[in-house]
């Protein structure tokens, strides 16, 4: 077995030990949820709900031990007053349709939404008049506040006050025209420094506009949500952050040359693109080391909006719920990206904090996105919504230990069941994949065709939905009467061309 890069998941347990990360759950740092200081306001009948998005951040942050360069102090400190979910799982591996799940609380197999190449939810009859989260609060009561990406396309039909900064419209490098103009390979290969201020980006301009949000006072508890677009592409952030990360001392991740050759035909063959990556050292180097800036960028700006929390009249009363919508490979399984069913890809960021929740705890029960749907509304004493999908994990934040189901996500290619130990994955095309978790962290090692492991491939085939709903035609969204929608307002029409990486 040839590998490549220098670091994997075996040495990041190893790394965490090391740091002292591994105990998060008994270093009690500062907390979120202090006893309330003068001119704190009396607590609601009903909590405040802090909700972050971060977009394709993987697990290379600190509490998570995904890589060990990178810097990431504030999503850090709240995962240490908090609970992060090391096991954390998105319904479906990219952004609209991981966010439009999440939202609606209804699964990608139901609905038939697998891919970017689908529109939104609204675009289809059959889906458009599903209540999403925030509707669902503002129909019990709360104020609901939404700024930059949550769901992928903002529309002010789901928010009582909705920014009007749009999430994707960064300065750009000179010489460089708008998003638009760009071929696939020069996405994946976008990694330039700005020499701008931090307060020209729209994630900084998109927390300022919370912040202040949460300085003000309510007659009512609140529902604030906040999505950062970085470390998405394309990766332009200031130049300072970039320093923090020098290319000779970047750590590439590990790479077995020949991972792919145990799978299935259709998940076979990588792609020429990533092979160059990887195999012109310099130019992976500076697509890590371009990630881990937009990283550091990006919990800069979660520093901010927490630190303006803390010193609002609401910290004690809110709820922080942060999550990505799903992960990101920089090589790992031959590929760059995200879209796949295996590990880094499927696995996103879940931390929460607040009234209830024991600082530093660490749950490794399997997880999804779909859950804090049902886990929010538990936690502000509402009512569970009619035909919800997932399970709160409300019982997890007081006993991490507490059993759960395995974890479900799919794509246009097949379904992915994550347990505490195993990986299973079932392709439409018959082909299957299993990995154990405990001694190939990595997925290097396919065990579906060995026969000492059929009872556990037969225990987690039994979690793959019966029917999964098929893929909706790209670009093809009827209305009820059979034709197509009339384009949106700019304002959620707009697609963000990087999100249409094949």
């Amino acid at each position: 077995m040839e590998a490549m890069g220098t670091f994997n998941r075996q040495t990041r347990r190893g790394f965490l030990r090391t740091v002292g990360l591994g105990a998060v759950g008994g270093i009690l740092a500062s907390r979120l949820f202090a006893e309330s200081g003068p001119g704190a306001s009396p607590a609601p009948a009903r909590p405040n709900v802090l909700f972050i998005a971060i977009d394709d951040l993987n697990d290379w942050i600190g509490c998570l031990g995904g890589h060990p360069d990178t810097r990431t102090p504030n999503l850090d400190r709240l995962a240490k007053r908090g609970a992060v979910f090391t096991n954390a799982e998105c319904a479906a591996p990219c952004c609209i349709p991981s966010r439009c799940a999440l939202m609606t609380g209804v699964k990608p197999t139901d609905s038939g939404l697998y891919s970017n190449f689908d529109g939104q939810f609204r675009d289809y009859a059959d889906l458009k008049d599903h209540v999403t989260l925030p509707q669902y609060f503002a129909q019990h009561g709360y104020h609901t506040m939404g700024a930059g990406k949550v769901l992928h396309h903002p529309n002010k039909a789901d928010w009582d006050e909705l920014s009007p900064i749009v999430y994707w419209q960064n300065p750009l490098p000179p010489g460089i025209p708008e998003n638009n103009r760009r071929n696939v390979a020069e996405y994946l290969e976008d990694w330039l420094p700005l020499d701008v201020d931090a307060a020209e980006m729209t994630d900084w301009k998109m927390g300022d506009w919370a912040a202040e949000r949460l300085g003000r006072t309510y007659d009512k508890p609140f529902f604030l949500a906040c999505g950062f677009f970085r470390p998405h592409e394309p990766w332009h952030v200031p130049r300072k952050y970039y320093e923090k990360f020098p290319l000779d001392k970047i750590t590439l991740p590990k790479v077995k040359k020949d991972d792919l050759e145990d799978l299935g035909p259709g998940q076979r063959r990588p792609s020429p693109l990533v092979v160059k990556i990887i195999e012109e050292e310099t130019t992976w180097r500076k697509g890590v080391q371009a990630y881990l800036a937009c990283i550091n960028f990006a919990d800069e700006c979660v520093g901010r909006l927490l630190d303006a929390l803390d010193a609002s009249p609401h910290k004690n009363d809110t709820i922080v719920m942060l999550w990505s919508d799903h992960g990101w490979h920089l090589g790992e399984k031959l590929h760059w990206s995200k879209f796949t069913l295996w590990e880094e890809s499927a696995r996103c960021v879940l931390i929460c904090a607040g009234p209830g929740v024991k600082p530093g705890t660490r749950c490794e029960q399997p997880v999804n996105l779909m859950d804090m749907y049902p886990t929010l509304l538990e936690m502000c004493g509402l009512p569970p919504k009619a035909g919800q999908a997932g399970a709160s994990f409300v019982p997890q934040l007081s006993d991490p230990g507490c059993k759960r189901d395995p974890s479900i996500t799919a794509n246009e290619k097949g379904v992915s069941v994550r347990s505490v130990r195993w990986r299973y994955i079932s392709y439409r095309d018959g082909s299957e994949e299993l990995y154990n978790h405990d001694k190939d962290p990595m997925e290097w090692d396919n065990l579906a065709s060995k026969p000492e492991f059929a009872e556990i491939k037969k225990t987690l085939s039994a979690f793959v939905p019966q029917q999964s709903a098929p893929a909706r035609a790209a670009s093809k969204a009827p209305n009820a009467k059979g034709r197509k929608e009339k384009p949106q307002p700019k304002e959620t029409a707009a697609i963000d061309p990087l999100d249409l990486i094949p």
